[in-house]
């Protein structure tokens, strides 16, 4: 081996991955545990501010899949609120809920026009993180691991032969070599740019630019003057809160929500639809204080607010590409594209496809054969992943104008958020008893790729069925009420919801999902369900049980 800036470095590596942060180091350390040879290249340095702090329970059902799948123990970590405060940082806040307030410009909100997913503790709170620590981790991880960083390197060219390799040329000279090449930047992916990657214009239907930063002083919207009519099963403030109206939304993602906490920062995010929102101010922070001036019970939360850091202001936010796997390379993450931060999807795209694309690329390193058709799922994952992405916010947005209409929408992510984080535990309590890895494979094998619940078809008619009528309540051929009508019509006949969250019916704005529902659920399962969803939800329910059982003796 030879020095490079004060590390060891190779004459040629076995997989290069471009951006070090949550995709490229999570998938750096499976790789350099699992004896593979990884170049970890960032043009910029640890720690660093990032957004998408926000998890699911999907989201942590996959970390600590990958953990243990790839025999990777730190990873496990990031899988709850919990072992975050214990092993990572206590600057990251704690998520009980989903929190949505919908708002009319100008009005004071309605009481009864709110919703809230609160997470069932059997499957982990989940965590708002502060991701300059969580992404610093990670990167530590990598290295620990045998990853060779080179922070401060920025790639300029790549040159790749299908029978030879990768080449990779950096600002300052260096000159890299490696056999596969992952690319897990942003929108200015190195990849996308070299192989005209890009779909001009995005296929995406939805549309929305956004702006953000941190800040103190962020009140808990629990204390407004709307909130005290609420009655929500958890406090907005436990959880990612949502203030939604007709044509965007407003995050607000503490990280100071719990005893314990060292930070004193709130995520702040506004996404607007710029054709009903246009960007007429250049300065970001006075178009927040503007957008606050219509939404009396949204500025309330932010009488005292101060930005902590400059304001970031975005244009179109949704990008896309024609190819994401060729010869000897992959994009992945955000340098595959993006919709919007919108119900948390951009950490959880991320797991699944370090998940599909890590065992293959330990293979490609064992067997030689870097061919592009070992990848193709990859491909077709994370195109998927794009596309029910693109149809759930397209929808939402369009359901942000009535609130009834929203009411019915929305619960097409929940039905999916909540079913699919049950076949990642029914497959992961599986492979705890039988360390199978072909449970994993197995969930590849689908029609589906890229839906969260890919196992009933009739799942899978929802999605466009929802996003067909908003299309149509958008042309002005159906009216907001019909549409609602429509899609609630789709759950009443379900045959894969438990009936016991009675989410077909309108009066019904929280999921809450006591034990006893729970285990109403897993004996429906076993009675009434179609035999390969009723099987997937009491393996799931079941491992829970007798997981929490197992940790109290």
């Amino acid at each position: 081996m030879k020095r490079v800036n004060g590390a060891s470095a190779r004459d040629r590596y076995d997989v290069a991955i471009l951006g070090s942060g949550m995709a490229g180091s999570m998938l750096a350390a499976v790789l350099a545990r699992n004896g593979v040879s990884v170049l970890l290249l960032d043009q910029g340095t640890h720690p660093r501010f990032a957004v998408g702090e926000s998890t699911i329970p999907y989201t942590s059902a996959m970390t600590r899949i990958i953990a243990d799948r790839y025999q990777v123990p730190e990873i496990a970590a990031l899988a709850s609120f919990t072992t975050i405060q214990r092993h990572i940082s206590r600057n990251s806040g704690i998520k009980q809920n989903f929190g949505f307030v919908y708002h009319r410009e100008g009005r004071l909100q309605n009481p009864e026009e709110i919703n809230q997913l609160k997470i069932p503790t059997a499957l982990r709170t989940e965590s708002h993180l502060y991701r300059q620590d969580t992404d610093a981790y990670l990167f530590a991880v990598a290295v620990k691991y045998g990853a060779d960083p080179r922070p401060g390197t920025r790639v300029e060219e790549v040159e790749i032969d299908p029978d030879t390799g990768v080449e990779l040329r950096t600002a300052g000279g260096e000159r890299y070599r490696a056999d596969y090449v992952v690319d897990a930047g942003g929108y200015r992916s190195p990849l996308a740019e070299r192989f005209d990657l890009r779909e001009q214009p995005t296929r995406a239907r939805h549309h929305s630019r956004s702006l953000f930063t941190h800040m103190i002083g962020v009140r808990p919207f629990d204390g407004s003057p709307a909130a005290r009519l609420h009655r929500q099963p958890s406090p907005w403030h436990n959880g990612t809160l949502h203030h939604i109206f007709d044509g965007g939304w407003l995050w607000v993602i503490p990280f100071d929500n719990h005893r314990g906490s060292t930070n004193p920062l709130c995520s702040v995010g506004l996404t607007l639809d710029p054709r009903r929102f246009p960007r007429d101010e250049p300065d970001p922070q006075r178009e927040f204080g503007s957008f606050l001036k219509r939404f009396p019970d949204i500025a309330w939360q932010f009488e005292d607010a101060v930005a902590t850091r400059p304001w970031v202001s975005t244009d179109r936010l949704q990008y896309s590409a024609k190819r994401l796997v060729g010869d000897r390379f992959c994009l992945t993450s955000h340098a595959a594209g993006f919709i919007d931060a919108l119900y948390s999807r951009g950490l959880t795209n991320t797991m699944d496809v370090v998940n599909a694309l890590a065992w293959r690329l330990i293979e490609a390193t064992r067997d030689g054969d870097w061919s592009t058709e070992r990848f193709e799922y990859v491909e077709t994952l994370q195109q998927g992943l794009f596309d029910v992405h693109d149809d759930l916010v397209y929808s939402s947005f369009v359901g942000f104008r009535d609130y009834e209409l929203w009411n019915a929408v929305y619960r097409t992510w929940k039905i999916g958020t909540v079913l699919g984080t049950l076949v990642l535990e029914d497959a992961y309590y599986k492979f705890l008893r039988t360390g199978d890895d072909g449970l994993f494979r197995a969930l590849e094998q689908t029609e589906h790729p890229g839906s969260p619940f890919p196992i009933s078809d009739q799942f899978n008619r929802f999605g466009p069925l929802t996003r067909d009528v908003c299309i149509a309540v958008e042309n002005g051929s159906m009216t907001p009420s019909a549409a609602a009508a429509k899609v609630m019509h789709h759950i009443q006949d379900a045959d894969y919801i438990p009936p016991v969250f009675n989410l077909g019916d309108p009066a019904n704005h929280f999921f809450h999902a006591t034990p006893p529902k729970m285990l109403s659920a897993a004996r429906w399962g076993g009675t009434e369900a179609p035999p390969h969803v009723g099987a997937v939800i009491r393996g799931a329910i079941g491992g829970v049980v007798r997981s929490r059982f197992s940790r109290r003796h």
